[in-house]
């Protein structure tokens, strides 16, 4: 009869260890599914900076392409004089703003960048086109690419 006694005590004590076996590997599984949480959150962050940044190098293309096929009224061919000191929106393409700055800031015009053949007279108009795009949740992250365009044309006042 003493073994069925001691089987009757020990029977609670299961029960106790079982419980807190069960708590600790409920909060290690609660652990790994809020990481992972995270992961995806993460990995969802990443894949709409890529998709910002994808449309955005489109359409950067899409203006300097569209600017450049519009001949001798091209915002590219505007003098310095032309262009406002904060620069102007040349374009929207879908959500991307793009705003178009004058580099030539002196009186005399800017050489070309080099080349194999050098002509002289011909300079060289140096603008730059900032291209924004907003992406995120709300719209919270602003990307931008900012594109050189030097735009050959004839001029007397190279000092060269």
């Amino acid at each position: 009869m003493a073994h069925v006694t001691l089987a009757k005590k020990q029977q609670g004590v299961v029960l106790i260890v079982a419980l807190i076996m069960v708590v600790a590997v409920t909060g290690i599984a609660v652990t790994l599914m809020n990481s992972s949480s995270i992961d995806i959150k993460i990995t969802n962050a990443v894949q709409e900076r890529e998709v910002a940044e994808n449309e955005l190098f489109g359409n950067v293309q899409q203006v300097i392409s569209a600017e450049a096929t519009k001949g001798g009224d091209s915002a590219f061919l505007m003098k310095a004089a032309e262009i406002p000191e904060g620069g102007f929106v040349i374009g929207r393409v879908g959500n991307t703003t793009n705003t178009m700055t004058n580099l030539n800031n002196g009186a005399l015009d800017l050489p070309c960048p080099r080349k194999y053949n050098f002509t002289s007279g011909v300079a060289c108009n140096m603008i730059e086109v900032n291209s924004t795009i907003t992406y995120g949740k709300k719209s919270t992250h602003v990307l931008t690419i900012t594109t050189g365009v030097a735009q050959e044309m004839a001029s007397l006042n190279t000092g060269g």
